[in-house]
């Protein structure tokens, strides 16, 4: 897909995840990482998103050989799901808004933030974007498909799944407004061209 080895090692450790747990496991608003471990196993989508952006960070610095992705940049994503979008887009100099977002329009393993409500929860941190959902492009090793993973707890299916890119634009396209949608890039500034 590139011809920077660490970006296919970083996809390559986030796909790996997303096989290991696409429907297995739950959704459950406030929890992260941590819930992969809870019997039955639940994260929210945040929680994921920063889930497989730290395997991927981690990964590019091994193949790399050196920090690409420094400690603070890789505790960045762990956040709330408007504060990931302003820390990578703080990072990249770049966001995308809903009109951009299209299979041809977005960067290679974007991540992107959605304006979803929520109702109450949503108001547990500041939100100046009003984003309440966040979900994260991954490219299927071989043929390197786009696909979208996520943890929803918004609509069936409940939990972690994954769509491919397209379907998940079509399916999504009524939130895919300038206004209600964002996308960023979480490996841009490291030598990765994102565009």
């Amino acid at each position: 897909m590139n011809d920077i080895p660490w970006i296919d090692a970083a996809g390559a450790a986030m796909w790996a995840l997303v096989e290991r747990y696409t429907g297995r496991v739950g959704y459950k608003g406030g929890v992260k990482a941590s819930g992969l471990n809870d019997d039955p196993a639940v994260i929210d989508c945040s929680g994921w998103t920063a889930r497989l952006l730290s395997a991927g960070m981690a990964a590019a610095n091994r193949e790399a050989g050196r920090p690409l992705f420094s400690s603070e940049e890789q505790a960045a994503v762990h956040t709330w799901s408007d504060r990931l979008i302003e820390n990578l887009e703080r990072r990249s100099g770049v966001i995308l808004t809903g009109g951009h977002i299209t299979v041809a329009g977005l960067p290679p393993y974007a991540t992107i933030g959605l304006q979803q409500g929520g109702g109450a929860w949503a108001k547990n941190h500041p939100r100046p974007r009003g984003i309440t959902h966040v979900v994260q492009v991954v490219h299927r090793p071989g043929d390197h498909a786009p696909y979208v993973s996520e943890a929803q707890g918004m609509t069936k299916p409940y939990g972690l799944r994954l769509t491919p890119l397209a379907e998940w634009i079509e399916q999504t396209r009524d939130d895919l407004k300038p206004d209600r949608a964002w996308a960023v890039t979480p490996f841009a500034g490291s030598g990765f061209d994102c565009r």
